[in-house]
């Protein structure tokens, strides 16, 4: 699906992305020394967390948009324009980092044999991103929307969001030992009162609409917004139905 990344939005409004992939890091725990891959690195921020350890860090990702940003912000990393879901690196990585990412890489076997044989034998997965049921409000409402809009057969939905089953049976699979796998939900309140959910689903579902016409683009909103508002809109502020799954995961050598 062709995704198209505002990144001063990205970074601006959605800058929750970032801060909470922060308390990610502390499980990662990098160590001076290290070469350590951020999988799907996004502007790169975290990244550079990531570098300031004194690991030696690579950033990955499909977006040119995103790297683009990432090299104007820390051009003193590196950035790989790379497909998650096919990527090896040359050089086998001491851990491999994903914040918000992997669920993005809809072909999670390529994307589950691209990290294994990436590591090193005992080398380490850190990874945080959408679990079953994350913002199942939108992924409930997105087909009434289209209907509503005359667009139903032009619907497709670019997530892989996996149960904790699904995902460590697939690690498992592919050669990694799972140590740590857990659930859970995280309310996540946007920025901008009344349009943030408008620049939430330009910004993480633009691809889903890139294929509609400017009308049928707004009648999707629109019915969105009506629909989603007894339920997402409270305060004064869109909270978005987020849930996650954390894992840590260890290749078996």
């Amino acid at each position: 699906m062709d995704h198209k990344w505002d990144t001063g939005i990205y970074d601006g409004d959605m800058a929750f992305v970032s801060r909470f992939g922060e308390s990610l890091l502390e499980l990662l725990q990098p160590q001076e020394g290290e070469y350590i891959l951020d999988w799907g690195c996004g502007t790169g921020d975290l990244t550079a967390s990531i570098a300031h350890s004194g690991a030696r860090v690579t950033g990955i990702d499909a977006s040119p948009e995103m790297l683009a940003a990432a090299r104007a912000k820390h051009p003193e990393l590196e950035f790989v324009l790379a497909d998650g879901q096919s990527f090896l690196s040359p050089v086998p990585a001491d851990a491999i980092f994903s914040n918000a990412a992997l669920h993005w890489l809809t072909d999670a076997e390529g994307a589950a044999a691209s990290i294994a044989g990436s590591l090193r034998p005992g080398g380490r997965l850190v990874a945080e991103f959408g679990a079953h049921g994350n913002i199942a409000s939108v992924v409930r409402g997105l087909p009434s929307a289209f209907e509503a809009a005359g667009a139903a057969g032009k619907l497709q939905l670019p997530w892989y969001f996996p149960t904790v089953g699904e995902y460590a049976s697939l690690l498992e699979k592919h050669g990694l030992e799972v140590e740590l796998a857990f659930c859970f939900h995280r309310p996540t309140p946007l920025e901008d009162g009344t349009a943030g959910f408008r620049k939430w689903v330009n910004t993480f579902a633009n691809g889903v609409l890139r294929v509609l016409d400017d009308s049928a683009r707004q009648a999707v909103l629109e019915h969105l917004e009506q629909e989603l508002a007894p339920t997402l809109f409270r305060d004064g502020r869109w909270v978005m139905d987020y849930r996650r799954l954390r894992v840590v995961a260890r290749k078996r050598g």
